[in-house]
């Protein structure tokens, strides 16, 4: 018991240590987004269809290391064509990814994690299609960026959909794929 004891004293003590030397901000993020659906045995064309991208995040950096929580409205969806028919599908999400940031030098970053979407808007050429998708989705962010000493923070990733949103057996597999590229500034910033 004494060494079971000793033991979670010693990783409460570790813990401490590593939380006092950890920098903490809240900010907020913007940007554009390039989104497109990716369907399997589409029988037209699929291409991206430009959007927005907005809201807030956190950041726990422990020198190399950081998790950075988000909390986004994202515009999604594709533009298509079908025959010589074109079409567009727009997709509102309110987006939480959780990414793990790998720090190199002079604040540049390597990041990746999951992204769990909820889907708030789905029209189809101006048509309500949502109860045709899925209300979630989980995404793989995967992305680089750069935190300037002055609080601004410049972003680019890739979001792989890896799960299905559409909700019926006759639809094609679709997915979501977006590419963000955000401008961030840190509002709050407690910590080294």
């Amino acid at each position: 018991m004494k060494k079971i004891n000793l033991l979670f004293f010693a990783l409460l003590f570790t813990a401490g240590t590593a939380l006092a030397q950890a920098q903490f901000s809240v900010g907020i993020k913007g940007g554009l987004n390039f989104a497109k659906f990716d369907a399997s045995d589409f029988g037209g064309s699929i291409k991206n269809k430009t959007g927005f991208h907005g809201g807030a995040f956190a950041l726990i950096k422990l020198t190399k290391i950081g998790i950075q929580p988000e909390l986004i409205f994202s515009q999604q969806g594709s533009k298509f064509r079908i025959d010589s028919s074109d079409g567009e599908g727009n997709f509102d999400y309110i987006n939480i990814p959780v990414m793990l940031k790998l720090y190199t030098i002079a604040g540049i970053n390597l990041q990746v994690g999951p992204q769990f979407g909820f889907l708030s808007r789905a029209e189809i050429d101006g048509d309500n299609v949502k109860s045709s998708f899925k209300g979630s989705d989980l995404s793989l962010g995967i992305g680089a960026g750069w935190d300037l000493p002055f609080g601004l923070t410049i972003d680019a990733r890739y979001n792989l959909g890896l799960s299905k949103i559409d909700d019926s057996p006759a639809m094609e597999t679709i997915k979501n794929q977006v590419i963000q590229v955000s401008l961030g500034y840190k509002i709050i910033k407690i910590g080294k």
